[in-house]
């Protein structure tokens, strides 16, 4: 599975923004998209997390900001963040996690990163 991140860029605090996350490869084997991010100095953390028939999941930070969806037909995933605060500056990453029936591997693959900027 190969994972292509694109949508970030600057916007002022209040705006929104729309990342997209292309996927590539063996996607019939992705069971979870998630949308991770990591601020300067910081750790990696999850945003949102969408699994395959589960509960889809946020962060307490982004909860009622941020939303993931994905679109089968396009293979793609999308993260659409509104009301954007100064401290949702990061690199934001795109994730997928898939179980290959075929060699039984189980991992996750991750997009290059796509930095947002929110100016206060």
């Amino acid at each position: 599975v190969q994972l292509q991140a694109s949508g970030g860029g600057f916007v002022q605090a209040g705006g929104s923004m729309r990342l997209s996350c292309a996927a590539s490869g063996k996607v019939s084997s992705i069971n979870a998209v998630a949308w991770y991010r990591q601020a300067p100095g910081k750790q990696r953390d999850l945003v949102a997390r969408m699994p395959d028939g589960g509960i889809t999941e946020y962060s307490d930070s982004v909860k009622g900001r941020f939303t993931i969806s994905r679109d089968n037909a396009k293979n793609t995933v999308y993260l659409q963040m509104d009301r954007l605060k100064p401290e949702d500056t990061a690199v934001y990453y795109c994730a997928a996690e898939y179980f290959d029936v075929s060699t039984t591997v189980v991992g996750r693959a991750w997009g290059q990163g796509t930095q947002v900027t929110v100016s206060s």
